[in-house]
């Protein structure tokens, strides 16, 4: 099946839109039993998890998949990592298979140990107010010094690690966006109404991107702050806030607004009113998963529901999906909203602009068509390996390890016959399945960019990447002078 989308120009080439061509080229399953290669004991500490995010090597030809805190939902104590593995991709359909793992980096704090899963308050000795060793990565990206920047959820916050995972430095995170309590104290724990300014619990950066030239980071909350919204209620909002840094000060340097699609807009998909999204569901069941940076202030952004197979959703049977999509963004006349409070409206102030967004590809229309499992968690998105005629765009699924927990904070794994009508269980964390039922996979899902834009969307071949960053400070500015793409 082919799916054409209208892609606004970013070939530097280009002087006005263009339609590409996306062609979906199927999936690879990892099954969810699959190890990893830390080499560490028990089911917290080798299960195999990738899919928070997803980064491309072109030098190596290497994918980089990260794990978020873990199984447990931070209860359990896991050293968060990212697994490089290779994919072979077919030239013509960019097509994956045989997934190869290659190694498994542990991410290590300041005195050299592993980074843990748990949340600040379960830590020995920690507590609320304190981050400490608690780690809970999302977003991922390599420098060109073959450093990583990953983005955490619990601070939230950004840090640097050396290629063998060995800790370098963390970012200033703004003040606005940690979360704290009507008295002003910081709590990394609590959720609303104890927290009633700074990231939504459990809401943090999701993802995490560099622009081209290496100089700027950019990470994305996956919701709205806690407190803006009608209401003061971030649950009911569409604004969601892109946070960039100084690659070379880690110090902030603007805030801008993504907004949600309107959950009207998505309720229209979904039949009947039964499984409607509510008020509440706004700005907490829709979110933001992914950023990938393109060229000259444009960018790719997952945007989803929270449906599809999962821990909640073994067989995918209980909810309809309303909401799995890449839209494409422009940050080029968007307003810095870092001294800006949204607060008591789910609009924005006279003055405010956000940035331009536009489908890129609807990411569960494609699959539905072509018959396929649609995962609740699509968090990692890169553009892989050149293929014929354009490039390869690659997304890839948190499987959660397969493993939920009762309202007591008992771990359980999932197990499910599969998709449909299938059968599903809970059995004891790290226990045997049932007969003819497996922990839930992660997928990743392919598929073929082509046309006149796809050029735009390339990995730039390290050799030349100097060479085009040069290129992009002149081609920049006259872009800027451009009328945006779609006002939202």
């Amino acid at each position: 099946m082919r799916l054409r989308y209208l892609i606004a120009a970013t070939a530097v080439t280009l002087a006005a839109p263009a339609l590409a061509e996306i062609s979906y080229g199927g999936f690879l399953t990892v099954p969810g039993a699959a190890s990893d290669l830390s080499g560490l004991a028990g089911p917290n500490g080798s299960r195999l998890s990738f899919g928070s995010d997803l980064f491309y090597d072109k030098a190596n030809d290497e994918y980089y998949g990260i794990t978020d805190r873990g199984p447990g939902g931070g209860l359990i104590d896991y050293a968060p990592r990212v697994n490089v593995f290779k994919l072979d991709v077919n030239s013509t359909t960019g097509a994956v298979s045989n997934f190869q793992q290659q190694r498994t980096i542990i991410f290590k704090g300041p005195d050299g140990q592993p980074l843990s899963g748990l949340n600040p308050g379960l830590l020995p000795g920690g507590n609320a107010a304190t981050l400490g060793k608690s780690f809970d990565s999302e977003g991922f990206v390599r420098r060109a010094n073959g450093n990583f920047l990953v983005s955490d959820e619990y601070g939230p916050s950004i840090y640097e690690f050396k290629a063998d995972g060995s800790y370098v430095r963390a970012f200033t995170t703004p003040g606005n966006i940690v979360p704290r309590t009507s008295s002003g104290a910081v709590d990394y724990v609590a959720g609303r109404p104890d927290i009633v300014t700074g990231r939504q619990d459990n809401r943090g950066f999701e993802g995490l991107t560099l622009s081209r030239d290496g100089k700027t980071a950019y990470a994305i909350l996956q919701d709205p702050l806690v407190n803006e919204g009608a209401q003061n209620d971030g649950r009911r909002s569409r604004n969601v806030r892109i946070v960039s840094f100084d690659v070379a000060t880690g110090q902030s340097n603007g805030q801008f607004i993504y907004r949600l699609e309107n959950t009207d807009a998505i309720n229209d998909r979904i039949p009947g009113t039964a499984n409607d999204f509510t008020a509440t569901n706004q700005g907490r069941s829709i979110g933001v998963s992914a950023i990938y940076a393109l060229k000259d202030g444009k960018f790719l952004v997952i945007e989803r529901d929270n449906r599809g197979i999962g821990v909640d959703d073994p067989n995918g049977t209980i909810n309809t999906i309303g909401s799995k999509r890449i839209y494409l963004i422009d940050l080029n006349g968007a307003t810095d909203v870092s001294g800006i409070s949204l607060a008591g409206s789910n609009g924005l102030p006279t003055g405010v602009t956000a940035v331009t967004k536009t489908l890129f590809l609807d990411v569960n229309a494609a699959l539905k068509a072509a018959g396929v499992t649609v995962a609740e968690k699509i968090e990692g998105l890169t553009i892989g390996r050149d293929i014929d005629g354009g490039v390869s765009l690659l997304l890839a699924t948190d499987n959660d390890f397969s493993v939920t927990q009762s309202g007591a904070g008992v771990q359980f794994d999932i197990c499910t016959t599969g998709q449909g009508t299938g059968t599903s269980s809970q059995v004891a964390f790290g226990g045997v399945c049932p007969v003819g039922q497996s922990l839930l996979p992660s997928y990743v899902y392919s598929f073929a960019v082509t046309g006149a834009d796809a050029a735009a969307l390339a990995v730039p071949e390290p050799a030349t990447w100097m060479l085009m960053i040069g290129g992009f400070g002149l081609t920049g500015a006259a872009m800027r002078r451009r009328k945006p793409v779609v006002a939202c």
